[in-house]
């Protein structure tokens, strides 16, 4: 068997790799990081398959700005991630609540062991906690589509990674985090990516405010299903990386990991179905297929490394059931968060996180053959009541502090959050990009008309009634 390296506070680096083979300390445990890697490729998925699915979920007008931003958000994310996200998260020298900059523009992050696992060498375990914040920062994007300026939002996913995502994750996976400490128990994600980015989202809706001309019948109503689908396909098979390589080995408790991420998510679908096919009276809905899937990911995210399989399969069903039921949420709240983040992210993850404290068993965690955790069903109740102490921390301090944030970028001189009206009626895509569309250019081409018409100095009369012939995006 081989031997467990060990992190060298005078070595942080892991060692001079010109005068000793840094590789040696993991002979025999390669298969380790070598699996982890492989999850962090696949969780990569999961940011495009974002972008494709809020991009179906909008009206064509405004698809591509989401599109784009997937990309653009990975890109911010990373630098964020480089600069001083992963020391505020990770740091060895952390507090209970952040890190400090001990590695800051990733100093020593190279061959050492990991501060997650001792057979990961730091920079793979960096590679793979990079991705889950630039999937958190994309899901928050979600609370500004249809009339949120780009650049401030990138702006703002800098910030946000900074000084929300990287103290969530300090406070419930560095080891000197208090939510660590307590513990809480959350395997990959609940609250750091789920609760913060749900709760995230809806403070972006709120202070955006709603949408002009709300109550057009294409509002709420995905434009292209087939993007939604292509969507939540790359987003379902990057979870098995997601929660299958949050045991940060190769375990046979990662290989249940994955194999619930698949129940939970399957029996999702099941469970949004059944509550469209009543509401509807015997109708179906691909998109609430979909919907149900995501909601079941969500779910089992927090209590993948947990609970068995069957307890998986009930976690899944029973949050695409609530999050389905609450088909009214954004109206009971006054809110028009649209791409429904809130719904499926923040309350689906304090579903899950709940759930955790409920269905934890100790023989599941003990699959890695080092960890016991156990929850309300092995008799340990209190359990419950810490994961409660997760979800009102997590929840009302990414909202406050989201809320807070936008508000002062609101008020920075050209950094206003909201495009203008016309740019809201006319779509993102043509007022934010030039010469790109999604679909046809039928829309483009109706817009350059009305420029024309509007710069030859024609009455308002005119201009009115070129506006009111641009075709529906919709169809």
């Amino acid at each position: 068997m081989s031997t467990i390296p060990v992190f060298n506070p005078d070595e942080p680096n892991g060692g001079d790799s010109l005068t000793v083979d840094v590789n040696a300390q993991y002979a025999g445990l390669e298969y380790h990081y070598t699996y982890l890697v492989f999850c962090g490729f696949i969780v990569w998925l999961i940011i495009p398959g974002i972008g494709l699915l809020y991009g179906g979920l909008a009206r064509r007008k405004s698809s591509l700005a989401l599109l784009f931003q997937s990309l653009m958000v990975a890109a911010v994310t990373t630098f964020q991630w480089m600069f001083w996200g992963y020391s505020l998260a990770y740091s060895r020298t952390a507090n209970k609540f952040i890190g400090d900059l001990a590695n800051f523009g990733l100093k020593n992050v190279m061959a050492a062991p990991s501060p997650g696992s001792a057979v990961i060498p730091e920079i793979v375990f960096c590679l793979y906690q990079m991705l889950f914040c630039a999937c958190t920062v994309q899901i928050v994007i979600g609370g500004s589509f249809e009339r949120g300026r780009i650049v401030p939002s990138l702006v703002f996913s800098f910030v946000w990674a900074t000084v929300v995502y990287c103290p969530i994750a300090c406070w419930t996976w560095n080891s000197n985090g208090w939510l660590y400490q307590l513990p809480s128990l959350d395997f990959a994600g609940g609250g750091p990516v789920h609760i913060s980015s749900g709760w995230s989202a809806l403070a972006y809706a709120w202070v955006l405010g709603k949408r002009k001309h709300h109550g057009e019948k294409s509002h709420g109503k995905a434009h292209n299903t087939t993007l939604v689908f292509l969507g939540t396909v790359l987003i379902w098979f990057g979870w098995f990386g997601f929660n299958g390589g949050s045991a940060l080995n190769a375990s046979v408790r990662a290989m249940l990991a994955a194999f619930n991420t698949n129940t939970a998510a399957g029996c999702g679908i099941l469970g949004w179905v059944l509550v469209d096919f009543i509401r509807t009276k015997g109708k179906f809905s691909v998109v609430g297929a979909c919907s149900g899937a995501i909601a079941g990911l969500v779910g089992i995210t927090p209590a993948a490394g947990y609970v068995s399989v069957w307890l998986a399969a009930l976690i899944g069903f029973l949050t695409a059931v609530i999050c389905a039921s609450l088909q009214n949420v954004n109206q009971w709240l006054h809110i028009d968060e649209g791409m429904d983040v809130f719904k499926l992210h923040g309350i689906g993850g304090m579903c899950g996180s709940f759930f955790t404290g409920i269905f934890a068993q100790s023989w599941v965690s003990a699959l890695d053959g080092a960890s016991q955790y156990p929850g309300g069903i092995d008799g340990v109740g209190v359990q419950v009541g810490k994961q409660f102490a997760e979800i009102t921390a997590i929840s009302s301090y990414s909202f406050v502090v989201t809320c807070i944030l936008l508000y002062a970028l609101k008020y920075i001189p050209y950094m206003h959050l909201r495009v203008s009206e016309e740019a809201e009626m006319v779509g993102l895509d043509i007022d934010q990009f030039f010469d790109e569309q999604i679909g046809d250019w039928s829309m483009f081409e109706s817009h350059h008309t009305l420029e024309g018409v509007k710069q030859s100095g024609s009455s308002s009369q005119r201009s009115v009634k070129v506006e009111a012939e641009i075709p529906d995006n919709k169809e």
